[in-house]
């Protein structure tokens, strides 16, 4: 196994866990991996609950850093059931729609612009000259603003928008 002293990927803040999983016995090859950024080395071969138990040390570890449920203001989104609630009545959104509100839901209050959506919600590295972010934005305002009586994401001019929260 060929490893690089730690992978950028560790090195920028990706914190996902990694087992390795290899053949190879030597402890050369194990220390090379763990330094590299693995979090766990399981040679082969190996018994199932022994790599469950694994995972499950390594989940503990990372702590419940990784909400499934969001709240801000009058929303509720649950990440596992993929559904969205405003003041208890329910929303359905498109897939899109739905990573938008979790981004949006994830900076609540912030100036959110639309390079970072691009970027976080499309994957675009780059900016793109494109009204994608304001069509997406347009259907999925009108579905959260259904019978209520304000707005909850509003225009920052020359900034952004912002899920307003109070």
């Amino acid at each position: 196994m060929a490893v690089l002293p730690q992978t950028p990927r560790r090195k920028r803040g990706v914190v996902a866990p990694i087992v390795i999983i290899s053949a190879s016995e030597s402890a050369e090859e194990r220390i090379r991996g763990l330094r590299a950024g693995a979090d766990d080395y399981l040679v082969k071969p190996f018994a199932l609950g022994e790599l469950m138990a694994r995972i499950d040390a390594i989940a503990r570890r990372l702590g419940d850093n990784r909400a499934t449920r969001l709240k801000a203001g009058p929303l509720e989104m649950d990440l596992i059931e993929q559904s969205v609630r405003r003041d208890g009545r329910p929303i359905e959104l498109l897939p899109r729609e739905f990573k938008i509100l979790e981004y949006f839901m994830r900076h609540p209050g912030e100036v959110v612009t639309r390079e970072a959506l691009l970027e976080h919600v499309w994957r675009y590295r780059s900016v793109r000259l494109t009204n994608t972010v304001d069509v997406h934005l347009s259907n999925l305002r009108r579905k959260l603003d259904v019978g209520a009586d304000r707005p909850l994401i509003v225009n920052k001019r020359r900034a952004g928008f912002v899920l307003r929260t109070d």
